[in-house]
């Protein structure tokens, strides 16, 4: 448990760099903007379409007693519709790093230089942050169609389904997002799943409160730049060679 909070505690860290360099993070905000207005509106088209989407998905249900279609078609729903809510959070994180890897490059290397410690170099450029986001997505793929078939399970379903997504998406998170401190300081794709693996408690930590800060309306918009920050000093602190 200890581990745990020490993990949510470094996007806490991430988010006091608003407070000391607050134009930098302001400019993070541009991308995530850019990219949640654009998720926000197929969330908004996706919400206006599931009655009808999920009476054209339960076709077997229209001869049944109203209430339970009603019962059916409402589980199916919530569970299209939490799906497409676990699907947006991990390519939210994916697009919105790709799009504005610029802005928190810069970021990365502010947090690296307040450390006080040179900033470690190694390539990690478009084509790089591209594959990562794509692999990223393609897992957040198949996390949203577990999530969906969870959620199908009666009274608990949607409990257990919650649960499921935002414990294996935040740990997603922490993997893409301390990818670039990890990668800055050589570690191979190989290397980094050992390191997540050893530093478990404290990267699920912090993914975890990462994704639940990206639940709350506007969240995901404000919390990037802090989660590009957090991330960056957990990778800091628990590089192989860094101090833990």
């Amino acid at each position: 448990m200890r581990e745990l909070f020490r993990g949510a505690a470094a996007l806490g860290r991430g988010f006091a760099y608003w407070r000391t360099r607050p134009g930098l993070m302001a400019l993070g905000l541009v991308p995530a903007a850019i990219v949640g207005a654009l998720f926000l509106a197929g969330l908004i088209t996706l919400g206006a379409l599931l009655p009808a989407l999920t009476e054209t998905m339960t076709p077997f249900a229209d001869g049944w007693p109203t209430v339970w279609a009603t019962v059916v078609r409402v589980t199916v729903g919530t569970a299209v519709f939490a799906a497409a809510l676990v699907l947006v959070a991990v390519s939210f994180t994916a697009l919105t790093l790709v799009v504005g890897d610029p802005f928190y490059e810069r970021i990365w290397r502010a947090v690296e230089a307040d450390a006080g410690t040179p900033v470690a170099e190694a390539p990690y450029g478009f084509w790089r942050s591209a594959a990562d986001g794509l692999w990223l997505i393609v897992r957040g793929i198949g996390i949203a169609l577990v999530a969906t078939l969870i959620a199908l399970i009666p009274a608990l379903g949607g409990i257990l389904s919650t649960v499921f997504a935002v414990t294996f998406t935040g740990w997603l998170l922490a993997d893409e997002l301390t990818s670039r401190a990890l990668i800055a300081r050589g570690l191979s794709s190989q290397d980094r799943r050992t390191h997540l693996r050893r530093h478990r408690g404290r990267m699920l930590g912090f993914g975890v409160a990462t994704q639940l800060c990206f639940m709350v309306p506007l969240g995901a918009v404000i919390t990037m730049p802090a989660a590009v920050a957090g991330a960056t000093l957990l990778g800091r602190e628990t590089a192989p060679a860094s101090p833990v």
